[in-house]
């Protein structure tokens, strides 16, 4: 349809890429075609419930592997005239655990998805953005691209990665924003914490594993649940951004999370924030723990986009 925006997102068959696909295709004033992306498409059953009588018509599907050349480029041929608007990459995977008993190619599949998988899907349609002057790159990075958290070395490593690769590019592409989500309730979170908890740790003292299983894993739970948001608060700070007329180059969803950054770059030398952290995992134990009494904070956490 005339007017109507090309969004291309990746990584749509279940949390946050899932919600913005549909709240985008479901906008009521119909300016967006999403075209919403996953690996597999047998994994598409979710979304096209949720997407509703939207499928097939501001909705379409795709196959895309972020991680494949070829895959990006034929996702890419396949829309009409290679003209995609707004391209939101979302496709990402976490891990957790002691860096001891991470193997290299692990890691390596982190950095292939997070960081590189954001690079190729750049690389393919920026070119036709900078002929025609004219779209819109996001990012869906992380509060954890700004501020390391004990035992997400790699994951925090993919995110500061693309952070930087970001602040690069936007100097000469100027429409490009990064969604830095705090912690987000999606069953992907859940699951890996259960099935991490189950792993060994082969290579891994065993203070360190008390502290990775015992510590950290309880009060990440803890975390998500007093301070996480929903897959929608993310997709409504996404639909802003790309709604806004001048959009942000950095968006912080949660703003419970700013004191963390402010931290950061309050103390050049890095220590304030090193010790603070410290300090919460080795020597309050079990008071880092963020009691689900402390609910009140939800009223707060709920509200979407800092700066709104």
């Amino acid at each position: 349809i005339p007017g109507q925006k090309v969004v291309l997102i990746t990584g749509c068959s279940s949390g946050i890429g899932l919600r913005m696909a549909v709240m985008l295709a479901k906008d009521e004033q119909k300016r967006y075609h999403v075209i919403a992306t996953m690996r597999d498409l047998k994994r598409k059953d979710k979304l096209v419930e949720a997407a509703g009588d939207t499928y097939g018509k501001t909705l379409s599907l795709a196959v895309l592997d972020v991680c494949n050349d070829e895959s990006v480029k034929q996702c890419i041929d396949g829309i009409k005239d290679r003209h995609v608007d707004v391209l939101i990459n979302n496709a990402g995977i976490g891990l957790v655990g002691p860096v001891e008993s991470i193997p290299i190619e692990e890691m390596k599949k982190v950095f292939e998805t997070n960081f590189f998988g954001v690079i190729r899907m750049i690389k393919e349609v920026m070119p036709d953005m900078k002929k025609r002057r004219g779209g819109h790159i996001i990012v869906v990075s992380s509060v954890m691209g700004l501020q390391g958290v004990v035992f997400n070395d790699v994951y925090a490593a993919s995110k500061f990665a693309i952070e930087g690769f970001c602040e690069c590019l936007a100097v000469q592409l100027l429409n490009l924003s990064l969604i830095e989500p705090g912690p987000v309730h999606t069953e992907f979170e859940v699951k890996m914490i259960e099935e991490v908890k189950k792993r060994e740790c082969p290579g891994a003292d065993p203070d360190t594993v008390h502290y990775f299983k015992d510590v950290y894993l309880p009060s990440s739970l803890d975390i998500f649940e007093a301070l996480g948001q929903t897959p929608d608060d993310i997709a409504k700070c996404t639909k802003k951004v790309i709604e806004a007329s001048s959009p942000r180059f950095r968006n912080l969803t949660n703003p419970l999370y700013s004191p963390i950054v402010a931290m950061k770059y309050a103390d050049e030398t890095g220590s304030l924030s090193i010790h603070a952290f410290y300090h919460m995992l080795f020597n309050m134990g079990s008071l880092m723990h963020v009691k689900k009494k402390n609910r009140k904070l939800d009223d707060k956490t709920n509200s979407v986009c800092e700066g709104d």
